[in-house]
């Protein structure tokens, strides 16, 4: 069975400004306060998870175990289903599946395991192309 893999930062990235500080997205996962992550590139992630919920493949949830690309992925768990969502910010706020949405930044942000603040450093703002959430619950927005 294929298997596709998502990684789940374990430390903020370079970019951010809390570069290298711990993201604690493991635990956030384990005690369901981390619901989702977003990616770019919306028809990829569309396309494997169509996949994944047709039986075809697993999504392997996994972290680095030290620095990335240069040490041992470790499997968190993995899922034959999850949920994805259609994510876009425009000038009149997030839209969801292309519909309007009344979810706001705290919200989406809390729900990916960030605070306001560190989801607008992490995506620099505002994400300019279509995005996917990524559920890894039953949340949807």
């Amino acid at each position: 069975m294929k298997t596709y893999v998502l990684m789940i930062a374990k430390q903020f990235p370079v970019t951010h400004k809390r570069k290298g500080e711990e993201t604690d997205f493991r635990k956030k996962l384990f005690y369901n306060v981390k619901k989702h992550t977003i990616r770019a590139n919306y028809e990829l992630w569309k396309y494997r998870i169509d996949q994944i919920n047709s039986g075809k493949a697993i999504l392997s949830v996994r972290q680095w175990e030290g620095k990335p690309y240069r040490s041992k992925q470790i499997e968190l768990f993995n899922q034959s289903k999850v949920g994805i969502q259609k994510l876009d910010w425009t000038a009149l706020g997030w839209f969801i599946d292309d519909m309007d949405s009344d979810l706001n930044t705290k919200t989406l942000a809390k729900n990916d395991g960030l605070s306001p603040q560190d989801f607008a450093d992490w995506f620099k703002k505002y994400p300019k192309e279509t995005m996917a959430i990524i559920q890894l619950s039953k949340l949807r927005y």
